[in-house]
């Protein structure tokens, strides 16, 4: 960019400094050819009152060498008799054009100034060689200011594009010897207005990529503290069951196995569940219009084998035709692990509810049940990720709620829980804004 600006300006001052001495050159010539005529006309008009009847009708070699025979003078009478002639060298017609003309004489070109008065006839003529080569001079002298300034200019320029890069060169820098994990932000300090849009846009990539390498590492973390314990449980069970001859004990521990698998599985699919909804609310996706009926029903439909295998009613209380802003995916695993949390806990025979309410305020979704509930002291501590409540029967890895809550603040929705005045459970209430059309 500062080459580029370099060039550009460079050539800008070049190009105008040859357009205004071409411009300057010939104003000059063309202003000195004016006074030029002027000084002939003067000298015409101070003889117009006659010479004396004593001058010379001649110059002198003397006079002729003075002039350098650059200004020829000559004054006729009325009769055609030469009065005064400044040079013997020249000997200008009698007859001419009253007023400017141009004519040869002796070979040589003049520019004549013809002027009658009374009694005589004045003419006053210049060498038009020596006339031009007077003009060029002076018109070289007035373009000289512009020849010596450009270079100044250009140097002028050449440094204060530098001084004023020099804050990018500096952001170019930083970020060039910055580490593969290095996301600080870059400083803004210094910077021209119109590059600081671009590095604060370069910082907020760096807080995404920041955002999201963070996610990972929590994730491994997370995978490696929970899946330590399942992993052990599952090995101690395998060896029992190598142990075992009896088999009765061989079922149980199969049984058991079992079991463990299922948990284990169902914590990696939590988990990588987590890992998914981190990385899109770090993604700078733009949110669609989600139809949420139509996500809570799958939902109901993916949670009722479950639900059957547990004799748990679970259905859809109140179905309005209802549109939030959000994003699809995202929000399948809301609902989705709502509904798994309220059948895990809730007894056979239970009943879950499902409702979507469209209201002038926003949207609702409302998940309650009819199991034991958690105690008020208890409901901000649940939305942490692997925590779980004491004393709680059912299996689980704490991580259902929290991503719940996750995927909820990703929205700008609200996520509340209460107690279930119906069915005497757990009441989860997710409050989304009206969609802005």
């Amino acid at each position: 960019m500062r080459a580029r600006l370099l060039w550009l300006l460079l050539a800008a001052i070049a190009t105008t400094a040859a357009v205004q001495a071409v411009f300057a050159f010939s104003t000059a010539n063309v202003q000195a050819n004016g006074v030029f005529d002027y000084h002939m006309q003067q000298m015409a008009m101070s003889l117009r009152s006659g010479l004396a009847a004593s001058a010379p009708a001649a110059g002198s070699e003397e006079d002729a060498g003075e002039h350098g025979n650059a200004f020829v003078v000559q004054v006729w009478t009325s009769d055609g008799l030469l009065a005064y002639q400044s040079a013997h060298a020249t000997q200008l017609p009698e007859r001419s054009e009253l007023g400017f003309s141009e004519l040869n004489a002796n070979g040589i070109a003049y520019r004549v100034f013809s002027l009658r008065s009374r009694s005589q006839v004045i003419q006053v003529a210049q060498d038009l060689n020596a006339r031009k080569a007077m003009a060029r001079t002076l018109a070289l002298r007035a373009v000289l200011p512009t020849i010596v300034m450009a270079p100044l200019l250009m140097l002028a320029v050449w440094a204060a594009v530098s001084v004023s890069l020099r804050p990018v060169a500096r952001v170019r820098q930083q970020v060039a010897l910055r580490q593969p994990d290095e996301l600080d932000e870059v400083s803004e300090d210094g910077l021209p207005d119109e590059v600081r849009p671009l590095v604060r846009e370069l910082n907020l990539l760096f807080g995404r990529v920041r955002q999201t390498f963070d996610a990972q590492n929590r994730f491994v973390a997370d995978a490696a503290h929970e899946l330590r314990s399942p992993l052990a449980a599952l090995r101690l069970q395998i060896q029992g069951l190598d142990d075992s001859d009896d088999p009765v004990s061989r079922g149980t521990a199969v049984t058991r196995l079992r079991a463990g698998v299922d948990r284990a599985t169902r914590m990696v699919e939590q988990l990588l569940a987590m890992a998914r909804q981190q990385a899109q609310a770090a993604k700078s996706v733009l949110p669609t219009t989600v139809p949420l009926l139509d996500v809570a029903r799958q939902a109901v439909v993916d949670a009722s084998p479950l639900a059957i295998a547990r004799r748990i009613d679970l259905g859809m209380r109140q179905a309005d035709d209802a549109f939030v802003t959000g994003r699809a995916e995202a929000l399948q695993i809301l609902v989705g692990n709502l509904l798994d949390n309220a059948i895990k806990y809730t007894p056979e025979g239970g009943t879950v509810d499902v409702e979507v309410r469209q209201l002038d305020h926003g949207v609702d979704l409302v998940v309650e049940d009819s199991g034991p509930g958690i105690p008020e002291a208890e409901r901000e501590r649940v939305l942490d990720r692997f925590y779980r409540v004491p004393g709680s029967l059912a299996s689980g890895s704490g991580l259902g709620l929290a991503i719940a809550k996750s995927i909820a603040d990703m929205h700008r929705a609200a996520l509340d829980l209460g107690g279930s005045q119906r069915l005497g459970g757990l009441r989860v209430e997710v409050h989304f804004r009206t969609p802005q059309t």
